[in-house]
């Protein structure tokens, strides 16, 4: 199955680079190319495609508005945020926004390849150390107003004692292999309960998990 890539980034000189090493690949397509947050809101609206390459800081709307918007107008798209630097509060913001993870634009192209993929898939593309130093770094700053208060406690409440302390886990920025370690449980076991969590949550990915734990301050940054 070929996975329709969208392109957004204000220079063209990126576009073409990231358009050459993607046509290279026979799973990969590029569908289209957008300058700008409301061009490739459009384009992702008549295209639909898998995944959209995501720039964030760009003339007019940016890249966490442009996020904000696909993922509000086509759930099956999914965000791949591209920064320049790992602690960029943008990437932070594009993840709240509905982004399924980020990516240095200076990754290698095997890097790129694989978070491609990897998002096209229905994975989260955030390293966990990555993970954790970001979430340490904006937690604190995340607003009152995440979600509704009661409706979070209630997911909560549904989560058994074992799907909770993985979550915790997850949140701090652990890989599973490392969840199943830290909890004595097989790595196959780890990924079970991730999946119920996230279904219990109505969350779309791991990030979401993430961000959610830190929301509703099931961990705080240390």
């Amino acid at each position: 199955m070929t996975i329709r890539v969208l392109l957004v980034d204000d220079q063209p000189l990126l576009r073409v680079a990231f358009t050459l090493v993607l046509d290279s690949q026979p799973d990969l397509t590029v569908t289209g190319e957008a300058e700008d947050g409301a061009e490739a809101v459009r384009l992702a609206a008549e295209q639909q495609p898998d995944v959209v390459l995501m720039d964030v800081r760009m003339p007019g709307m940016d890249g966490i508005e442009a996020t904000r918007r696909i993922v509000e107008e086509s759930p099956d798209t999914k965000v791949l945020i591209m920064t320049t630097f790992d602690l960029d509060e943008y990437a932070f913001a594009g993840l709240r926004a509905g982004a399924s993870g980020f990516l240095l634009k200076n990754a290698q192209p095997a890097e790129l390849l694989s978070a491609i993929r990897s998002v096209a898939a229905g994975d989260a593309v955030v390293a966990p150390r990555i993970t954790r130093r970001l979430l340490d770094q904006f937690a604190s700053q995340l607003p009152a107003d995440g979600g509704s208060p009661d409706r979070a406690e209630a997911a909560i409440e549904a989560l058994t004692a074992r799907e909770r302390s993985v979550l915790v886990q997850v949140a701090r920025g652990l890989s599973n292999a490392e969840v199943a370690a830290e909890l004595y449980l097989a790595e196959a076991t780890v990924k079970t309960h991730v999946s119920r969590i996230l279904l219990k949550l109505g969350l779309r990915d791991r990030v979401q998990a993430v961000v959610f734990a830190y929301e509703n301050r099931l961990v705080r940054p240390t």
